[in-house]
């Protein structure tokens, strides 16, 4: 198995559209990419910790890439909003791909130069690509919160 870590706004919608796609075997919600040690929600919310509410995603790779990956992120949610996915707002809520090798940053550029020659989009893709960092993962009740709870107030889903 392999990981990839993305964040595209709040992880409870994030989470439930990733785990649509053959491939993935595990996900998991946390915060990464910040200055804070073992972050919290309540820390994490108010903006000032630099983490991303994040995903986690254990994958086979003989089954979906992680250009796959990186093409359902984009599908995920609108990487031209800078610090903002729907109704949160916030540099917890950024786009971003968090790589952890050269290839994966590789690819995630490249997949970003795709993107923007599609079209799609109407205004410039904003996602940073950055290196990993520590991934701490969320408290358990955030956890397959769409499944556990039936919905949730995030426009990703």
């Amino acid at each position: 198995m392999a990981t990839a870590i993305f964040g595209a706004g709040c992880f409870w919608g994030v989470e439930a559209f990733f785990e649509r796609f053959e491939g993935i075997t595990h996900t998991r919600v946390g915060y990464t990419g910040g200055h804070v040690e073992s972050p919290t929600y309540e820390l994490v919310k108010t903006g000032t910790t630099g983490h991303a509410e994040a995903i986690r995603i254990e994958y086979d790779p003989e089954v979906i890439t992680y250009g796959g990956l990186v093409n359902i992120f984009f599908e995920a949610h609108d990487p031209t909003t800078k610090n903002k996915q729907g109704i949160d707002v916030g540099h917890q809520y950024r786009s971003a791909i968090f790589y952890q090798n050269e290839a994966e940053k590789a690819i995630a550029e490249e997949k970003i130069q795709q993107w923007t020659n599609k079209g799609i989009f109407k205004r410039r893709i904003v996602t940073e690509v950055t290196p990993a960092r520590e991934f701490y993962e969320a408290e358990e009740y955030h956890q397959k919160y769409a499944q556990k709870n039936g919905s949730f107030a995030c426009g990703i889903g």
